[in-house]
C-alpha cells in the first residue's frame, strides 16, 4: 500500500500585465480564455513560475503601467512551465541574445482568465488592514509576479463581493 500524497494548500499569485500588451479583456477573448504569460525577465519571478506555481493556483490579474493600475480580474494558472519562445525572437521586445537555445533562461506558463472585476487600485488596497504586508504595496517592489497570502486573497475576494 502506498501513502497518498497530501494535497498542498491553495496558493495565490498577483501577476502584472500592461493592458496594451494583454488586458483581462484580451485574456477573456483568447481561445479558452487562456494566454501564455510571456516576457518574464526577472529571475525571482521566473523561479516563482518554475518552482512554486501549479495548475489551479488562483491569480489576481493586475493591470500595470496604465492610467489606473490595479487588480482588474481573476484567473488561474492553467499549465506548467515551458520555454518562452520570445527570448529567441530578435523581433520581440523580450529577445535575450544571451539565452542559449540548448539551455533557455526564460519560461512561461498559461493563465486562464475567469472573470473581469472592477479595478481595485493601489489606494483602495492600501486602505485595507489585512493587506498591509502585500508585496505589491511594498516600496520598491517591481516584480511582475508575487505571491499572495491566503488572508490577502480572502480580503480581496471580500472587497470584490
Amino acid at each position: 500500500m502506498t501513502a497518498s500524497a497530501t494535497p498542498r494548500p491553495a496558493r495565490y499569485w498577483l501577476m502584472k500585465s500592461e493592458p496594451e500588451e494583454c488586458s483581462i479583456d484580451d485574456a477573456l477573448a483568447a481561445p479558452n480564455a487562456t494566454v501564455p504569460w510571456t516576457g518574464v525577465r526577472n529571475y525571482q519571478a521566473r523561479n516563482f513560475m518554475r518552482d512554486d506555481m501549479q495548475v489551479g493556483d488562483g491569480v489576481l490579474f493586475y493591470h500595470s503601467s496604465c492610467p489606473e493600475p490595479g487588480i482588474a480580474g481573476l484567473a488561474r494558472v492553467a499549465s506548467g512551465t515551458r520555454t518562452d519562445p520570445t527570448q529567441f525572437d530578435p523581433a520581440s521586445p523580450y529577445y535575450d541574445p544571451k539565452s542559449p537555445a540548448d539551455k533557455p533562461r526564460w519560461l512561461l506558463l498559461d493563465v486562464q482568465a475567469q472573470r473581469k472585476t472592477r479595478v481595485v487600485g493601489l489606494a483602495e488596497l492600501r486602505e485595507h488592514p489585512d493587506l498591509a504586508q502585500m508585496r505589491v504595496l511594498q516600496r520598491g517592489n517591481r516584480l511582475s509576479i508575487t505571491p499572495v497570502e491566503p488572508v490577502e486573497w480572502a480580503a480581496i475576494m471580500e472587497m470584490l463581493g
